[in-house]
């Protein structure tokens, strides 16, 4: 993977966490994903996600430069995966839907999405780790 991939890969994932929040929480006006799991996605955790996201654009292309950050960043997401996991063996992504179709494509995606971006940090924490 290049450098220019990698950097693409860090603003993507910052993309997904910052606007992928905004639009649905709906701006943060859709109740149902704080009320669906108020621990990891209330709004404050909702915004937390956002301020993730920031970081992972604010080191996009000095990514090699905070190789330990960017394991970190893998770190993150794997509590992310754990965290739906957790809350998918435990509740109904239907039920979800039934009360709001956004928030229901939201509890399908999130874990995919923060599993994607495990392996991507994951992957480029560990090229790092080996170079130099």
């Amino acid at each position: 993977m290049t450098k220019s991939i990698i950097t693409k890969g860090f603003v993507l994932s910052g993309i997904m966490n910052t606007l992928g929040i905004l639009f649905f929480s709906k701006g943060f006006t859709n109740d149902v994903i704080p009320e669906t799991d108020p621990v990891v996605m209330s709004y404050f955790g909702l915004v937390m996600i956002m301020v993730w996201g920031l970081a992972f654009i604010a080191v996009a292309k000095v990514f090699d430069k905070v190789k330990w950050l960017v394991g970190v960043f893998a770190l993150e997401k794997l509590c992310y995966v754990i965290a739906y996991g957790y809350w998918f063996s435990n509740n109904s992504v239907q039920e979800v839907y039934d009360k709001d179709v956004i928030a229901g494509i939201f509890y399908s995606i999130y874990g995919l999405n923060d599993f994607l971006f495990l392996l991507f940090f994951g992957y480029v924490f560990i090229k790092l780790m080996k170079s130099k």
